[in-house]
């Protein structure tokens, strides 16, 4: 993803479409006018120094008592404000995550979409860290600071008149000459806190890389945890627990390596930070000094003078405070930038390689014409150039021993389109592709039925039917329940449900990924008892092992291997060996 205006430019453009716009909008007016009113009485609280530490040095006493009233009144002012900023800032962040996350989500989930950019680059490996854990931090980072910079900039406006008002009669006696600075407080200040900036720059520029490695290896240390804890069973039946423990030690070996690199470029920019900190309670001081003791200035009139430089060059200073958070800032959007641009851009990326026509087919008929499928691993192609699958009709794809038959299940879906050749779809026809391992989504056990369709599309009677259909039985008094069905049942209870799923859709046509494979006689039984009587009128094609139910499949098609794809050479010079990088995009960030 291009440059950091590009990205603001992207994450605008998506800010006003989203219909979070308007209530994100009204909160910054209410943040804004907050500031202003916040910046009014700190001026007067600035103001206020000089009658009260003028009476402290006149001992006057009632007037004293009086400035104390007065100070409450405006400091009780400025905590009213500042309670309503702070609750207008925490709604800020959390309508501006909102916002982004639906836009992200949104984005992710066009159809086809999310599929294809894990199969692109790393930068599809792990969405869930980039939309839960960068989109929060960046949300928050740019509250903080998007607020502060304001509120520095309102601060500054307004106390640089102050600060000029009170320094332009400022005059120095030097060797006889009589020099006279207007605004000579405003230009020292410039001058501290445009050296500190620069010199800020200098050395905590790096941070932004370095902020970038690490939420880099964050990410990929996450991903491997969750890797590790996704598949527990096999690691424990395999004792493989030392190899596991051996990896996840590497990934953190990487975190800690980015962290140190971190610390030290952190700990380099604090010496500047904190220096000009600590220096900067003295420098006002140090900077009216003269006009104060050559009697131009009453003690009030200094603490004037030095609250007012104090609130110049903070509000100048912002970028120094800020700079470890503004690289921080801008790693992150950069994380989350170049994800949505992946995302957006997934749909036309051309990795060089010819493309398969997808369309649609006359109602009643799936067809495959001349149909080649081209990988990094080689080029299948159909044995059969001209195939019409009629409604009705069963047809078994086999192949050679070698040859992915998946990828096959993923080119009639639409999400391979790497090869030669034409699928056509049955024009208006609902098409269920059923994979190898059911999908059982997070919900009730209607909703993993009824899934992708509405629950209400379906009576109570017709859950029960599908369910006794496969023998399940016993799961419909936990059709109400909500739990990790792909957890808390066995393997051929998920099998079983997914062909219920079958019995209660029923389907138009049916593509099946060797779901019919590795279950027993029993289940497998049921399952194509589902099929003929659910589903009778479907039609199915069904990629498996050749004798596999063969009365039930009458028709065979061939998938065979050709070797090398037509543009395997330059596509592997390119994006490199496995089927991931085929279709590479981008670099992970």
């Amino acid at each position: 993803m291009g440059g950091l205006m590009l990205q603001l430019t992207m994450m605008a453009k998506a800010f006003i479409r989203s219909p979070r716009r308007n209530q994100l909008l009204l909160l910054l007016f209410g943040v804004f006018v907050v500031i202003v009113a916040t910046a009014y009485f700190q001026i007067l609280l600035n103001a206020w120094n000089q009658p009260f530490y003028d009476a402290l040095a006149r001992k006057d006493l009632p007037e004293f008592l009086q400035q104390l009233l007065v100070f409450i009144g405006i400091a009780g002012a400025l905590l009213i404000l500042n309670v309503t900023q702070t609750w207008l800032n925490m709604m800020v962040k959390l309508k501006l995550r909102q916002g982004l996350v639906e836009d992200l989500i949104g984005q992710w989930m066009q159809p086809k979409r999310a599929f294809r950019l894990a199969n692109s680059s790393r930068i599809g490996v792990n969405p869930d860290q980039r939309l839960h854990e960068d989109t929060r931090h960046l949300t928050e980072l740019s509250t903080d600071l998007g607020i502060g910079l304001l509120q520095a900039s309102i601060l500054l406006i307004s106390f640089i008149t102050v600060l000029w008002s009170i320094s332009s009669g400022f005059a120095f006696d030097i060797g006889g000459y009589h020099l006279v600075v207007p605004g000579y407080m405003v230009w020292a200040a410039i001058f501290y806190a445009t050296t500190a900036s620069l010199i800020s720059w200098h050395v905590g520029g790096p941070l932004i890389g370095l902020n970038a490695d690490r939420y880099a290896r964050e990410a990929e240390f996450r991903f491997s945890l969750v890797r590790v804890s996704e598949h527990v069973d096999a690691i424990a039946l395999n004792s493989g627990e030392a190899d596991e423990e051996r990896q996840l030690n590497l990934d953190l070996a990487a975190v800690l390596k980015a962290m140190r690199r971190l610390v030290t470029a952190a700990t380099k920019l604090a010496w500047v930070t904190s220096g000009y900190g600590w220096f900067t309670i003295l420098a006002p001081i140090l900077v009216a000094a003269p006009i104060y003791f050559a009697g131009s200035l009453s003690f009030g009139g200094l603490m004037v003078a030095v609250g007012a430089f104090n609130q110049v060059q903070q509000a100048l200073r912002w970028f120094v405070d800020n700079f470890n958070s503004i690289a921080d800032w801008r790693a992150t959007l950069l994380r989350v930038a170049n994800f949505r641009a992946a995302v957006t851009q997934i749909d036309t990326f051309d990795p060089g390689s010819s493309r398969i026509e997808f369309a649609t087919s006359q109602p009643g008929e799936m067809t495959f014409e001349n149909l080649a499928i081209d990988s990094p691993a080689g080029r299948s192609r159909l044995r059969e150039d001209h195939v019409t699958v009629k409604a009705g009709e069963r047809v078994i794809v086999v192949s050679e021993a070698g040859v992915n038959k998946t990828l096959l299940f993923r080119t009639i879906a639409g999400l391979w389109p790497f090869g030669e050749g034409r699928v056509g779809m049955p024009k208006g026809e609902n098409v269920t592709f059923m994979p190898r391992r059911p999908y059982l989504p997070q919900g009730t056990l209607r909703q993993v039925l009824a899934y992708p369709r509405p629950v209400g599309q379906f009576g109570d009677e017709d859950f029960r039917t599908a369910l006794s259909a496969m023998r399940l039985d016993h799961l419909i008094p936990g059709l109400d329940r909500n739990l990790r069905w792909d957890k808390d049942l066995g393997d051929e209870e998920q099998q079983g449900l997914a062909f219920a799923r079958l019995a209660l859709q029923k389907p138009a046509w049916l593509v099946i990924d060797e779901a019919l494979e590795g279950l027993d006689d029993d289940l497998r039984e049921r399952a194509v008892g589902i099929l003929e009587k659910y589903l009778g009128q479907a039609g199915i094609v069904h990629i498996g092992r050749a004798g596999l139910q063969a009365g039930f499949f009458p028709h065979a098609l061939h998938l065979v291997s050709e070797g090398e794809p037509a543009s395997a050479t330059a596509g592997e010079q390119k994006h490199g060996g496995d089927h991931r990088s085929f279709w590479s995009f981008g670099k992970d960030i």
